[in-house]
């Protein structure tokens, strides 16, 4: 069981922190202090260390000398871009800005300690001789992305392929699909995957601050400016650089960073001295940036030097089965985070979630399972929990227990030209006299609780009769 180290100064962060972790089965110990974590335990002991940035007393990026090799993840407070570079440059493994999201900081978790395993488990494969060695025997959960469908065992390939390289990579994707999960696949399994990945949301950051984020900016550079500082970019030096979605960036900055791909060197804001930067750019967007280049809102040049390898990653409703395996993979995890008994989808449930479009993604589809999973009284997930709006045209082909035949009705009318939805009305009010809603439910291959949804839709008034109370 992997040994944690938290440092945190607020009781309540490190109390919260200790039963997430201790939750998904990880052993922690705790300290308000550098030098509390030293009188009370020996640092390079652990497997990872958890700290705050700032503490009282020696800052937390002290214990990244302390820890002898140890990985430290750093938190910090300010959710600030500037604070995560100095902490990267000294040897921080990564940075989470507080207040963390539960997932998150379990993801990074599992990434760190898996990436430190991995290395001690392959101590010289870069001697064998065999460049190609690593990449052969890497495995879908290497990658860290869910995907059996014949577009994302592709997907797999080309990263195996491209991710040895230095080329820089565009990746294209619906909002929500993973495209920063891409990303870091690229990162773990090149040859820079030992210093640090960078990144940055560039719709996340004002405008009138991006160029000196990202290229960072001398002293007096612009009012505020008190002290000199690096940028994003040099501190991706030696590593990677991830710019999400990329066709946000003002054309300035485009101009900037076409410097940095062209001549890979960078100026700071205010500085007339270039410093040579070594970094591989690794973008994503959901915008098409060609079209935003023909209308003038994207630099053509820098969109072809950022089409070197481009990599599609699809919508999660063409992903076929891989959603049902997304969706409970995600179900553990919030099992795990409640720790409540396993829990699992109904029938019906299954239904919506891989006929639903998902125009949000996987980032929807985990939003509607933790919602689901909280409000859930029992162990079984029901299919109105997740609030998603499924008509029943889009479920009828996978029942297995068909209505009467399409073909004719009582009476032996025809319905042959009736939509599913009208049939579906025309059997409710044909049968519901004689039949409880237990049955009408059976006969139609849903639950009743489905059977209540469609009649509120299509406005079915249920008969007030000793016979539908069934």
């Amino acid at each position: 069981m992997p040994h944690i180290l938290i440092v945190e100064d607020e009781t309540i962060i490190r109390s919260a922190l200790r039963r997430l972790l201790e939750r998904n089965q990880y052993e922690v110990s705790e300290a308000g202090s550098v030098q509390e974590a030293q009188e009370r335990f020996s640092i390079p002991g652990f497997d990872l260390i958890v700290s705050d940035l700032r503490l009282p007393g020696a800052p937390g990026t002290e214990l990244i000398k302390l820890a002898t090799g140890v990985p430290v993840l750093i938190m910090t407070s300010y959710a600030s871009l500037r604070s995560a570079v100095d902490s990267m440059k000294m040897g921080a493994v990564d940075y989470i800005a507080k207040p963390f999201d539960h997932d998150e900081m379990l993801q990074t978790v599992a990434r760190i300690l898996g990436d430190r395993e991995q290395a001690r488990s392959a101590p010289a494969q870069s001697g064998t001789g065999q460049p190609g060695a690593a990449a052969q025997n890497t495995a879908n959960g290497e990658i860290g992305i869910i995907g059996h469908c014949a577009p994302m065992q592709d997907l797999f390939g080309k990263i195996r392929k491209v991710a040895p390289t230095d080329s820089n990579v565009l990746i294209q994707g619906e909002s929500g699909t993973g495209k920063e999960l891409v990303a870091r696949a690229l990162h773990n399994l090149s040859q820079r995957a030992k210093a640090p990945m960078i990144s940055v949301n560039c719709a996340a950051i004002p405008e009138t601050l991006i160029e000196s984020e990202l290229f960072g900016h001398e002293k007096g550079a612009f009012t505020g400016a008190s002290a000199g500082r690096a940028g994003l970019v040099e501190a991706a030096d030696g590593g990677t650089l991830f710019l999400d979605e990329i066709g946000e960036l003002p054309l300035e900055a485009q101009a900037r960073l076409l410097r940095v791909l062209q001549e890979g060197e960078i100026r700071r804001v205010g500085s007339t001295q270039s410093q040579k930067v070594d970094v591989r750019l690794v973008a994503a967007t959901h915008r098409d940036l060609k079209t935003l280049a023909k209308l003038g809102d994207f630099r053509e040049d820098l969109y072809y030097r950022l089409h070197v390898i481009a990599l599609k990653l699809p919508p999660l409703r063409e992903r076929g089965n891989d959603i049902l395996e997304i969706a409970k993979a995600f179900l553990a995890r919030q099992c795990a985070r409640m720790g409540t008994e396993t829990m699992y989808f109904s029938r019906e449930a299954e239904q919506a979630i891989r006929h639903y479009p998902w125009p949000g993604n996987v980032r929807e589809l985990e939003n509607a399972i933790e919602r689901a999973a909280i409000l859930s009284e029992s162990p079984e997930i029901d299919a109105e929990l997740l609030g998603i709006d499924i008509e029943l045209s889009e479920l009828d082909e996978d029942f297995d227990a068909p209505c009467a035949p399409l073909g004719t009705g009582s009476n032996n009318e025809p319905t042959e030209d009736l939509s599913l939805e009208d049939y579906f009305q025309h059997f409710v009010l044909e049968h519901q006299d004689h039949m409880t809603e237990t049955e009408l439910a059976r006969k139609l291959g849903i639950s009743r609780k489905c059977l209540w949804e469609r009649r509120q839709r299509l406005g079915i008034p249920r008969r007030k009769s000793s016979t539908t109370t069934g």
